[in-house]
């Protein structure tokens, strides 16, 4: 219940879809980087509200880096958890948030996963 993603690729391109519903709401495409490794070229977020309600193109940017830094590949994130609880503080106007729930919510996990 708690797993809020599905993640999966086909060929360059990472599909991130909530688990849930089905939607897809995230594609980002790979690149590969000179002397090792793979960044994003290119990322496309869901804009149907009946979808997914994101409006906030910073925050689908940490989202997107988050789920795949976090939850695919295991890293702590730290510094993108804190993006994360920051700009869901900002939006929401609630600046006592606790960053665990808020982390739990949008992504499934513990604040100290």
């Amino acid at each position: 219940m708690d797993e809020k993603w599905n993640v999966f690729t086909e060929g360059e391109v990472v599909f991130l879809h909530r688990s849930w519903t089905g939607h897809g709401v995230f594609a980002a495409t790979f690149a590969p980087v000179d002397g090792g490794g793979w960044r994003i070229v290119r990322a496309v977020v869901e804009r149907d509200a009946e979808r997914y309600r994101g409006t906030d193109d910073a925050y689908d940017c940490v989202m997107l880096e988050l789920v795949i830094s976090a939850i695919v590949l295991g890293e702590p994130a730290t510094d993108l958890r804190s993006q994360l609880v920051e700009l869901t503080r900002r939006q929401s106007g609630s600046a006592d948030a606790p960053a665990g729930l808020i982390q739990h919510s949008a992504l499934g996990l513990r604040s100290d996963s």
